[in-house]
């Protein structure tokens, strides 16, 4: 006869995304079982018929930039967000200013309020871009892995070591990039389109391939973000996975270029992404062109929505709550209908954790056990209303929990009726 609760948490009345109702049980941080509502455990938990949906997964985010916007004047965020973003490359330009004064005394506390944020609207995993360059030094990266040690077992955070300035117009960069991984960074990020040259642009993703395969590690670059169908950034990543025997290990973030192209060579681009493994994250709230989601999608290809930035040069916006970003990509994409609308969730939980190689997250028998309660019985209104869940849990454990707002008022008419 077993000795003790069964389970570690059990939550009954599970509403799923497919409309199903269940009970999910955890044990030693995994679900384990659709079990009854009447079995033995440390914890139960009654979801009450609400939705219960796998924690958040935010693809892609600056994490060292967040709130720096109040250091720049908005010259940046006007260059990069005008027109057909052709001034993208004077805006990074223009926001490098800020790393002169990188230090991370005042950069780690940012990175703390960002990860709060996290924790409230249940974003339990992040890959996190950090600028490595001949400006800002190793101080943002400090700042992130000081984090990430910090709320460990709470967040994970995969580390990009990212030459935002580039690595072949910023000499010495590719050497800091290889100090961040040796300090504890998990991936190698790039940004190839912001070199001079298509020849530089191919030694800047060379480079990095070849360090990811040396490294075992995967590879995150920024691709053709300007609205210029020239650029090919993301085809040549593409390519050099294939070549690097890196297949399913790498993700191209915002491509908005692609936006640009006829349809032919975006069901090429496609046809080759699908050969390596090439993964997307779209952020279509940062700018006014975007990835063909729905085409990619269609595809077959996995694809996820970023939050990017937090008040930085390129976003004055952002909260950190993902639910709040698929609903701007509904209205940006027009993705309105119920199954477009739970692609949405897909594409902030479990595509997403695909996008950037997490397995087994999801709320599967032998899934690891990061789920969030909300308060909402209905998709429409989970992405309308995007509130924080009423909980959230991090490998069965309980790591936030928000109570539900209340609205009281003191008589039957308002003030001025």
């Amino acid at each position: 006869m077993s000795q003790g609760p069964e389970y570690d948490v059990v939550v009954d009345n599970a509403l799923l995304l497919d409309g199903s109702t269940t009970t999910l049980a955890v044990r030693d941080g995994h679900f384990v079982d659709r079990a009854a509502a009447d079995i033995p455990a440390k914890e139960h938990v009654d979801a009450g018929g609400c939705l219960v949906t796998p924690a958040f997964v935010n693809a892609h985010m600056h994490l060292d930039k967040v709130y720096t916007l109040p250091m720049l004047d908005d010259r940046g965020l006007t260059a990069y967000t005008s027109g057909t973003m052709g001034d993208a490359a004077t805006s990074i330009e223009l926001a490098s200013a800020v790393k002169r004064s990188y230090r991370r005394d005042w950069i780690l506390p940012n990175v703390r309020r960002a990860l709060d944020e996290a924790l409230r609207h249940g974003v339990l995993h992040v890959q996190a871009f950090v600028d490595v360059d001949t400006t800002g030094g190793l101080e943002g990266m400090h700042a992130v892995l000081t984090a990430r040690a910090e709320y460990a077992g709470r967040i994970d955070l995969q580390v990009v070591a990212f030459p935002q300035d580039g690595v072949v117009r910023d000499p010495g960069a590719a050497a800091m990039c290889e100090q961040a991984l040796d300090l504890g960074a998990d991936v190698v990020g790039g940004i190839p389109w912001i070199e001079h040259s298509d020849a530089a642009a191919r030694e800047h993703v060379e480079w990095a391939c070849a360090l990811a395969r040396e490294r075992g590690l995967r590879v995150a670059m920024l691709v053709d973000d300007a609205g210029d169908p020239t650029l090919r950034t993301t085809q040549m990543l593409a390519d050099q996975l294939l070549r690097h025997d890196l297949v399913g290990r790498g993700v191209a973030c915002h491509a908005r270029a692609v936006g640009t192209y006829e349809k032919p060579s975006i069901l090429r681009l496609a046809g080759l992404a699908r050969e390596a493994g090439l993964a997307f994250v779209s952020d279509p709230h940062t700018g006014p062109l975007h990835l063909p989601v729905r085409t990619f999608l269609d595809q077959g290809l996995d694809v996820a929505l970023g939050q990017d930035d937090i008040e930085d040069a390129y976003y004055p916006w952002g909260r950190h709550n993902m639910l709040e970003v698929a609903f701007l990509a509904g209205h940006l994409l027009g993705f309105r209908t119920n199954v477009e609308q739970r692609l949405l969730v897909e594409m902030v939980t479990t595509r997403a954790a695909a996008a950037i190689g997490l397995a087994g997250h999801g709320l599967a028998v032998g899934d690891v056990a990061d789920f969030c309660l909300h308060g909402q019985q209905r998709v429409v209104d989970l992405l309308r209303e995007h509130e924080p869940p009423r909980a959230v849990y991090r490998r069965g454990r309980l790591v936030a929990r928000t109570a539900p707002a209340v609205t009281t008022w003191g008589g039957e008419r308002w003030a001025g009726d």
